[in-house]
């Protein structure tokens, strides 16, 4: 890997962004009164990845997962930063294209993170899912089953722990240590073993004890 260029403020990003054509982008997102995401605003062509490197900021990162890109913490860890470059040189391998960073600027607000949709990386696509259409999520060791509205499964090779910090303040709950499921599809409440939730197309999802009375207060009962 050779460095190209570094830049401090916005408007020597976006020139030497222009100068270079970098494959790669590594981009803080807090940059004085700017963020990283007002630069990918201004470059129109986004022919890069991106690597978003940061000091935890909620807001930010929140926005960079739904978006699954890769992001790193400072300060940053030598190991991580090796695993996001390999990351990246695949992505670069197969030409996938900018969208990811489209769809990450139609996503951010000013104020607020109302998310509709979230992405869903797999070996040859990048699906896109609104979140109201998520049933429920499973754990499957360190990967995660999505299955969706329209009766769709999808495999994800990210652990369920990660979905559930992320998809909690969209409203789903975790129910179980490998279950995670959205309240608009709950169909009753069953009392078989201890606590059951029974979602609208028949599936039965047990409810652990520590999270039994979290889950009825979602559900209001």
């Amino acid at each position: 890997m050779k460095v190209v260029a570094c830049a401090t403020t916005i408007e020597e990003a976006f020139t030497q962004a222009n100068l270079h054509h970098p494959d790669l982008l590594f981009l803080d997102i807090q940059m004085g009164k700017t963020t990283g995401f007002d630069l990918l605003k201004q470059l129109t062509e986004k022919t890069f990845e991106v690597v978003f490197v940061t000091a935890y900021d909620h807001y930010g990162i929140q926005a960079v997962k739904f978006a699954a890109l890769d992001y790193l913490l400072k300060p940053v860890d030598p190991e991580e930063l090796k695993v996001a470059v390999e990351k990246a040189k695949i992505r670069i391998k197969n030409k996938i294209d900018g969208e990811q960073l489209n769809f990450l600027l139609s996503q951010i607000k000013k104020s607020e993170v109302i998310i509709p949709k979230i992405a869903l990386p797999q070996q040859h696509e990048i699906r896109y899912v609104s979140v109201e259409d998520i049933v429920r999520c499973v754990a499957d060791n360190t990967y995660t089953f999505f299955f969706l509205a329209n009766g769709d499964r999808v495999l994800i090779s990210k652990p369920l722990k990660e979905y559930a910090d992320l998809l909690k303040p969209q409203g789903l709950v975790r129910a179980h240590q490998s279950h995670l499921v959205n309240p608009k599809f709950v169909k009753s409440w069953l009392k078989e073993d201890g606590g059951t939730l029974l979602m609208d197309n028949g599936d039965k999802i047990p409810v652990s004890k520590p999270n039994r009375e979290m889950v009825k207060e979602v559900l209001g009962k």
